[in-house]
């Protein structure tokens, strides 16, 4: 294998490592400041033993990302020093920002959250899971700031080789940013709210001690996962309609749609052959892609032959397709578990709003192994985003080819995606291992600190 290849695969695995962990931090420290804003408001202690142990979770999770999130970085000035000098006037600013002002804010005021029990009032120890809140959800600002000049490049012009940024506020006002923020934030709630609903449902199930804790993190939680998979789907709709605007190949590779079709089919699965690019079988609905592009049931939706074709005259000869087997079926994975999703929320929420609690002991225990469907979702939605834009590192831009360094060799890359893949292995045992013991545990540690 090429050094490409190798650097690809090594990018792939700590991303999606990394985004393992990211959404829970986001959803988790809004879930956690909402129930210590009760516990201020009401001074029932239940909601006190709810805001420490939710918290512990949210401690572990947020130290994974920050270890992981650190690798990548230094990605980019070693295995794709070419992209680095090519955009780095353009990718570096919100780089810099989330780093020096979102990542600070967080995780200095994460410490004084952490250490500030019974030293600050509780009013302002409250505030202060807030900042810690509004910074992690800034933080991913400024990172899907910095991908969506890679999908949608905006603000810069191209001077002795290099991108160089002419507009800063071009980049915030990015049309790819304000569709992919709001499903990013929203995949966030979803993530938190299946990890507070499974954890809570194994303590209903096991009769647990402080029963009200569970019970009360399962109606929040479900609450919270109402909102979340509501917005998920209309921002996902929201945001398909952006890509077939401003990435339609992406679009078509994700339904393999090989020719333009005017109303366009939606595809439930399909049978793809990608050396000849045609559909050998499949299984559509007429006209549904199209509504779901336009909001009515016409409307031509390019193929991925002729955006071939239009590639080629605006860029150049060469191959613009996508993988386009991996990139429709992360596609309809992503969906796929996000209906599962919205049907369980919405059983529940029914519940929830009949303060019915007691559920068949099978059905709880399927609530611990749902945690699964938004880490699965989030997963292949990821690499669909990037995969789905190849061969472009920076579209219309920037081939991947042209991004990766010169100056490493296969041979180290190989070396580095083993130490990575065993070194991240190893913590994600770790992981599972604090967050399955202290879930375990329930509230007992906690109450003991109070």
């Amino acid at each position: 294998m090429d050094a490409l290849l190798l650097a690809r695969l090594q990018f792939a695995a700590t991303t999606v490592y990394h985004f393992f962990f990211v959404p829970l931090t986001l959803g988790l420290s809004i879930m956690v400041a909402v129930m210590e804003t009760l516990y201020v408001r009401t001074g029932d202690e239940t909601y006190k033993r709810m805001t420490k142990f939710w918290g512990k979770l949210f401690l572990i999770n947020f130290a994974m990302g920050v270890v992981t999130g650190i690798v990548q970085e230094f990605q980019f000035g070693m295995n794709w020093s070419e992209y680095s000098r090519f955009v780095g006037d353009i990718f570096g600013a919100p780089l810099a920002i989330e780093a020096l002002l979102a990542f600070f804010l967080e995780s200095t005021f994460l410490g004084v959250w952490i250490f500030g029990w019974d030293r600050l009032s509780k009013g302002l120890h409250a505030a202060v899971m807030w900042i810690v809140a509004f910074g992690s959800n800034l933080s991913a600002f400024w990172i899907l700031v910095a991908n969506s000049f890679m999908q949608e490049p905006v603000g810069y012009v191209l001077r002795n080789g290099r991108a160089e940024m002419t507009d800063f506020f071009a980049l915030i006002l990015n049309g790819h940013v304000w569709v992919q923020f709001p499903h990013v934030f929203f995949s966030a709630l979803c993530t938190a709210a299946f990890f507070v609903i499974g954890i809570s449902a194994y303590h209903l199930h096991k009769k647990s001690a402080d029963g009200e804790v569970w019970k009360r993190s399962f109606k929040i939680a479900t609450l919270f996962g109402a909102v979340g998979i509501v917005f998920v789907l209309l921002g996902g709709h929201t945001q398909a309609q952006h890509m077939v605007r401003a990435q339609p190949m992406k679009m078509a590779a994700a339904e393999a749609l090989w020719e333009s079709a005017d109303p366009a089919d939606l595809s439930l699965v399909s049978i793809i052959d990608e050396k000849e690019r045609r559909e050998i079988w499949g299984l559509r609905i007429p006209g549904l892609l199209s509504f779901l592009a336009y909001n009515r049931f016409s409307g031509e939706v390019k193929g991925i032959n002729d955006i071939q074709k239009e590639y080629e005259q605006k860029y150049g000869a060469g191959d613009y397709v996508p993988p386009v087997a991996l990139s429709f079926w992360t596609f309809r994975i992503m969906v796929g578990a996000g209906t599962l999703m919205f049907l369980i929320i919405l059983y529940l929420l029914v519940a929830v709003l009949r303060k019915r609690y007691t559920f068949h002991p099978l059905l709880l225990k399927g609530l611990v192994w749902s945690i699964a469907l938004p880490y699965i979702a989030n997963s292949v939605g990821w690499i669909f985003t990037e995969v789905a834009r190849q061969p472009w590192v920076v579209f219309g831009v920037m081939r991947i080819e042209d991004a990766v360094s010169t100056a490493v060799s296969s041979g180290e890359v190989l070396f580095t995606l083993i130490g990575f893949s065993l070194l991240y292995g190893a913590l994600m045992v770790a992981d599972v291992y604090l967050l399955r013991k202290f879930a375990v545990a329930g509230t007992t540690p906690a109450t003991r600190q109070a």
